[in-house]
């Protein structure tokens, strides 16, 4: 898969219609959050979109972009006003697994992942690398795919007997078990389904492969089988347009104060009344 994204890094941002939508919304939830973070990150940043969000939103923070394709990177690079590379305010660009940053403990305040952690078979491990680095008090907020994700192809698989070949993906209330057994506290899980419409099912194909993610969304059938897939998926148009359906899962979670010392002796507060 990160061939396939390195490769999409030129057409990616042509593609990218529903990360658009669900940064917006993301972007809306962080309205609601009181936070004032001195330095912040967008994991898994494709072309920017997120971290120039929140460099507009906490311009005095530390802005830093992660991703494992060094193509994508070099998007974020580019599309860095000048001014902002000439007063060092230019974002911190990270090539990283998101498993394995290398980055200290307790160096983030906030840290945004949108249409990320779904690729990963388990995001556990992820999260648990997440919540190690923010700061406590920190807020780790996401968005991913849901396992209703392209429930149109995936009935049409169905009803022609053949195993549906798409990704699965974690509901929202495994991602927030995760969430809690990764340390974080006081998660907040909901969701919401997005629905794009093609005029056929090549406009579907195209759009995953300029996303570099058409592989390891569809999975492999033989072109036989997919025919007879799409001549079943041509029964669930609307108006003559071919409906595909996100489902989107978002999240949010904060990292509280350590229960535990150093040595692994619980830490009790007491509160002066």
């Amino acid at each position: 898969m990160k061939e396939d994204f390195a490769r999409a890094a030129a057409t990616y941002d042509d593609a990218a219609v529903l990360a658009r939508e669900t940064g917006a919304q993301m972007a809306g939830r962080l309205d609601l959050v009181k936070i004032d973070p001195v330095r912040v990150a967008d994991i898994g940043c494709a072309s920017g979109d997120g971290i120039r969000e929140l460099q507009h939103r906490y311009p005095a923070a530390l802005p830093v972009a992660v991703d494992f394709s060094v193509e994508m990177l070099g998007l974020v690079r580019a599309r860095t006003p000048a001014l902002q590379r000439l007063v060092r305010r230019a974002p911190r660009l990270i090539n990283a697994d998101v498993r394995a940053l290398p980055l200290t403990a307790n160096s983030l305040d906030l840290i945004w992942s949108n249409l990320m952690l779904h690729w990963l078979d388990d995001p556990l491990p992820a999260l648990r690398e997440l919540q190690c680095t923010l700061n406590v008090g920190g807020l780790l907020m996401f968005a991913m795919l849901g396992p209703d994700t392209l429930k149109e192809l995936r009935a049409a698989c169905q009803e022609c007997g053949v195993k549906p070949p798409l990704r699965q993906f974690h509901d929202m209330h495994d991602i927030g078990d995760m969430l809690l057994a990764a340390g974080f506290a006081d998660p907040v899980m909901d969701m919401e389904m997005i629905s794009l419409t093609y005029s056929g099912p090549r406009g579907l194909l195209r759009d995953q492969r300029h996303l570099g993610v058409r592989d390891a969304l569809l999975g492999a059938l033989p072109w036989r089988d997919w025919r007879r897939v799409f001549r079943a998926y041509a029964g669930k148009c609307i108006d003559g347009r071919w409906p595909a359906s996100f489902e989107i899962v978002y999240g949010h979670a904060w990292k509280p104060a350590p229960r535990h010392d150093g040595d692994g002796r619980s830490i009790v507060h007491f509160v002066k009344k």
